[in-house]
């Protein structure tokens, strides 16, 4: 009897509960800078009617991520259903912020500030592949990732009729800002974590973006207060992955980064507004 019952009883292996903010919120928390501080710097310099529909596009496609990437990982609820569906209404409701944004971007400034976005859309589409391959870990998506987010940069200063070239430029400095400081505190924290790790890169990264900032400023472009801000991150590089540095945990640099991220921006902002 006993026997039975017990071959009769269906065997049901319970999912683990599904935590909302693994599924809504991005994982990489150093992708939140990337995102704010080139959006800080146009609403400062080229605010206009189309700038807030702009952030609303940028800010739409950055969380859209997350949920897609959750879907495919469960294969569209073939693992994991409630994680899927969950997922699925979170796609929905970014996909809307999205879209919210390019029909107020359109409505209130044109298609032409939408360039930026259209330039980075094989990027975008990379994104996902490597999402779909399961490597979002690596350093190219998140060396794209930079150049797509700081694309809001240009889009926001052609919403507010900038030169073209003024615009690009702009976006230049946040994706050079952006690509050398991943590449510094991905070998930093290797550093830290007793890894393998390289100077040479970083080192030449930020020395690069310095040259960029630098020419950019010799043609009137750029100004002298971010040459100065690239001058800092490029000497944190450096001072960061000596041995002399000092020890920090991923939090502390973290913050760091923050506080560095914040001085570029001003820089961009007073330099523009105060012309040096």
């Amino acid at each position: 009897m006993n026997l039975d019952m017990a071959t009769a009883a269906p065997i049901t292996t319970p999912h683990r509960a599904v935590r909302v903010r693994q599924v809504a919120l991005p994982t990489e928390h150093g992708g939140w800078a990337f995102l704010l501080e080139p959006l800080a710097a146009g609403m400062a310099i080229a605010f206009s009617a189309g700038a807030p529909w702009i952030a609303l596009i940028t800010v739409g496609a950055f969380l859209t991520r997350q949920p897609l990437k959750v879907l495919i990982a469960d294969r569209f609820g073939m693992r994991n259903r409630a994680r899927a569906g969950l997922a699925l209404r979170f796609l929905v409701g970014y996909g809307a912020i999205f879209a919210l944004g390019i029909a107020g971007t359109l409505f209130t400034v044109g298609v032409q500030p939408l360039l930026p976005f259209v330039l980075v859309l094989p990027f975008a589409g990379f994104q996902i592949y490597i999402d779909a391959s399961g490597q979002s870990r690596k350093l190219i998506p998140e060396l794209t990732g930079a150049i797509v987010m700081s694309a809001s940069m240009a889009s926001i200063g052609l919403s507010a009729n900038m030169p073209f070239a003024n615009a690009v430029a702009l976006w230049a400095i946040f994706a050079s800002r952006s690509i050398a400081s991943i590449l510094y505190v991905r070998e930093r924290l290797r550093l830290e974590k007793g890894k393998w790790y390289s100077r040479i890169i970083p080192t030449l990264a930020h020395v690069a973006a310095l040259l960029l900032v630098s020419m950019l400023a010799f043609y009137g472009l750029s100004s002298f207060l971010t040459i100065m801000a690239m001058s800092i991150l490029a000497y944190r590089a450096i001072a960061g992955l000596s041995p002399g540095r000092t020890r920090m945990k991923a939090m502390q640099i973290g913050v760091w980064e923050i506080i560095y991220g914040t001085a570029v921006v001003l820089s961009v902002v007073i330099g523009h507004h105060a012309g040096f």
